[in-house]
């Protein structure tokens, strides 16, 4: 069980690096939350077409490894209560 342990908090650790490196890299022009919330969007070439763009890659890998820190940390949450 300690190898497990181990391991687990080897991939959390390079798993919370990669999620503030690609946090870093991202643009702060995006209207971010709010514009979800409120529902601003527009039908343009460069709206349709936003997930081939670096900033796309950069939203679809932080959506990841954001759901990746959330399982492992619930995994290593169990494993400890074992």
């Amino acid at each position: 069980m300690g190898i497990l342990k181990t391991i687990l908090i080897v991939i959390h650790v390079i798993v919370c690096l990669a999620l503030i490196i690609v946090c870093l890299m991202q643009n702060s022009e995006d209207e971010g939350a709010s514009a979800t919330i409120v529902g601003s969007s527009s039908n343009s070439f460069y709206e349709k077409n936003k997930g081939k763009t670096k900033e796309g890659r950069l939203k679809k890998w932080t959506i990841i490894l954001g759901i990746m820190f959330i399982v492992i940390s619930i995994v290593l949450g169990i494993v400890y209560l074992v």
